[in-house]
């Protein structure tokens, strides 16, 4: 039966690996069937938040041991980040390499424009280079001087310290198994392909989700599967590529979703949300907030791609999001904080819908009631709100969203009516046993969205008026009519307090 996950830092929410499964047995016991502990390995608190690793196959000694994982994963399913595309330029593989050049063992292992486009006098012209996709502006190339003096143009999809990896040559592949078999020996069940859409590098092409990479992607999931693993494909991406790789992957994100409900929400137009329901990838994993930002390529046009909004639609969701946050996202999006993907807007969920509990409600009841499997991140569970001041002493955007919770701070955001009635609507969604059967969007009167399920005996209905602002889950199981409204138990806590 299909439940709830959790997405986490370890750090950030408990503290360590210990105290993230005493929190997950305890105060959130019941609530989550598996965790997506975000990167866990040595460092924690480098360049990227640790999805920049500078040794994948150990955990930081910071947050624990793989026998903390395995505790872990002992009574939840664990999903861990298997960084695909790139390693930290202070990984021993590339102090090797800084050191003995080109006879250092790991010197194939990292990924030169010369392999790619051939000599750097014959190499890539300035045209190929603007092709290639990529989620920061300016080449993708980083010049670094080794130990005899001799200068190489390695590659560096996302910034300087993030070194690409060779993935077709021998010890690149050797690389990512070593990462896969340490996942499976701690117990690990699902592998999240970080980034690996930019695996695969092919001159004259923008180098993103070629049909290599495809193939790619199948041959390392069917690695993870040979483990017992499963795989997660994380591509950000206009959404008919993300109905193509989910024809050929295991799983992937819906990152349409939240930007689509934000739409719903702030106009009151369903038309693209139920337009998207009733095409949308099943076998997908569905999130409204994660450790990145709200994405707004996965919604726009691609070249001769349509979006799911117009361009116009677009501009009006990005201002009313920096309108609802104050203009806080607009300080933490963008060019601006440090972002290496300026096609997200940085924000916490909460804070996008204006923190109105009802509205933030509505999008986790939509969120969890359509096809895949829900994840709920950290911020989002305690209804986080933006953290500024975060942003300003790291000068990283994304931290705006990446909050540190303290232990009074998580006990008091327990607490709060918003937070209980989500923790209520994840294990109401959580008992119901139709989300194995069959889905459907019903036609509906303008302004509303109707979803409903179907197993057996057992039936379940959403139904949203998004004009009056109300909802209710109602249906049948094991022979009990049940019926649930949205915002009834927050709306009740606040009039007794």
């Amino acid at each position: 039966m299909r439940r709830v996950s959790l997405i986490t830092y370890a750090d950030r929410l408990a503290g360590d690996l210990k105290k993230l499964k005493d929190l997950l047995e305890n105060e959130f016991g019941g609530l989550f069937g598996g965790v997506h502990i975000l990167p866990f390995f040595h460092p924690i608190d480098g360049a990227d938040a640790g999805f920049d690793p500078s040794d994948h196959l150990s955990v930081d000694e910071q947050l624990g041991s793989w026998g903390d994982v395995s505790a872990i994963a002992a009574n939840h399913s664990v999903m861990a980040d298997m960084i695909v595309n790139h390693v930290s330029s202070e990984s021993s593989q590339f102090q090797d390499v800084a050191l003995k050049g080109s006879a250092s063992k790991f010197w194939d292992l990292f990924l030169r424009h010369e392999e790619v486009f051939g000599a750097l006098d014959s190499g890539a012209t300035a045209e190929q280079v603007s092709q290639i996709y990529r989620p920061r502006p300016g080449a993708p190339f980083t010049t670094k001087t080794l130990a005899d003096g001799s200068s190489h143009e390695f590659w560096t999809t996302f910034s300087p310290s993030q070194l690409d990896i060779n993935v077709e040559s021998s010890v690149g592949r050797q690389y990512l198994q070593s990462i896969l078999d340490t996942f499976s020996g701690a117990g690990v069940k699902e592998v999240r392909l970080d980034a690996a859409g930019y695996a695969i590098k092919r001159p004259g092409t923008n180098c993103f989700m070629l049909s290599e990479t495809y193939d790619f992607i199948a041959t390392l999931s069917d690695k993870a599967s040979d483990l017992g693993m499963g795989t997660l494909v994380e591509v950000h991406a206009n959404y008919q590529v993300q109905c193509e790789i989910a024809e050929r992957v295991g799983r992937v994100y819906d990152f349409a979703l939240p930007p689509l409900l934000l739409h719903s929400l702030y106009t009151n137009d369903v038309t693209a949300l139920e337009h998207w329901l009733r095409i949308a990838p099943h076998n997908c994993v569905t999130v409204l907030d994660t450790h990145d930002g709200i994405g707004i390529v996965d919604v726009g046009a691609d070249g001769d791609r349509p979006g799911l909004l117009n361009d116009h639609e677009i501009d009006q969701l990005v201002e009313s999001i920096h309108h609802k946050t104050g203009g806080k996202s607009r300080q933490a999006s963008g060019n601006a904080a440090s972002n290496l993907d300026i096609y997200q807007v940085n924000s916490t969920y909460y804070d996008a819908l204006g923190g109105n509990d009802i509205d933030y409600l509505i999008a986790r009841a939509i969120q969890f009631f359509v096809p895949g499997m829900p994840q709920v991140y950290y911020v989002g569970l305690l209804a986080g709100e933006n953290d500024l001041g975060l942003v300003e002493r790291t000068g990283v955007g994304r931290d705006i969203n990446r909050h540190y919770y303290s232990r009074e701070e998580l006990l008091s955001a327990i607490n709060r009516p918003v937070v209980k009635e989500l923790f209520a609507l994840i294990r109401l969604c959580n008992s119901l046993q139709v989300f194995d059967g069959d889905f459907c969007v019903e036609d509906s009167p303008k302004q509303h969205l109707v979803l409903s399920w179907t197993h057996g005996e057992c039936i379940a209905r959403l139904a949203v008026d998004f004009a009056q602002r109300s909802a209710w889950i109602s249906g049948a199981q094991e022979g009990e009519s049940f019926e649930y409204r949205i915002g009834a138990l927050t709306e009740a806590t606040k009039e007794a307090v």
